[in-house]
């Protein structure tokens, strides 16, 4: 089991690394993490400090960029394995970099390093504002698990298409079934 103040550690069997992951968006609705890793991984409530959630125009999801004096709340997945981090990779895509981070978890003093995913472009002028979980959780959470879950099926099919190609299908069939229906 990995120590909340590790990244990686080797399981009780010595066969895998497991991992920690910061979370901040989608992957804090547990719906979205059991369709990606089949399980909900332990994990604990933490802070990113030094970067902001900014919304994305055209995208219900959101993106970090380092920015001083903000911070993410969020929460550490911990006990990552490599075939589970391969598939957030995929899931992340490229329009994030995955990144080693330092992050404060809830009741604790101290600084634990985690994986996060960053978002690639950082003059990117679609950013904006703040983006707000429970306000996506009412509005677009339902649309985002049946995304998802066609995502893992299209991996699991070998049919890989990335994820933000799955998303924009996704999103433009249920756009056309509201002009349509």
């Amino acid at each position: 089991m990995a120590s909340a103040n590790s990244v990686t550690a080797v399981d009780t069997n010595g066969s895998n690394i497991l991992r920690t992951v910061f979370v901040y968006g989608s992957l804090l609705a547990d719906d979205v993490v059991r369709a990606l890793l089949r399980r909900i991984p332990q994990n604990s409530p933490a802070t990113l400090n030094g970067y902001h959630r900014f919304s994305i125009k055209g995208r219900v999801y959101p993106a970090i960029l380092p920015v001083e004096n903000k911070k993410v709340t969020g929460r550490v997945l911990l006990d990552i394995t490599a075939p589970e981090l391969d598939i957030l990779d995929k899931f992340e895509d490229y329009e994030y970099e995955r990144r080693l981070v330092d992050v404060s978890l809830l009741g604790s003093s101290g600084i634990s390093p985690a994986y996060a995913y960053v978002w690639a472009d950082k003059d990117d002028p679609d950013l904006y504002g703040e983006w707000d979980f429970e306000a996506w959780k009412e509005s677009k959470m339902k649309d985002f698990v049946n995304m998802t879950m066609g995502f893992v099926e299209e991996q699991e099919l070998s049919q890989s298409k990335p994820r933000v190609e799955t998303y924009e299908a996704y999103y433009n069939q249920i756009d056309e079934n509201k002009i349509s229906g």
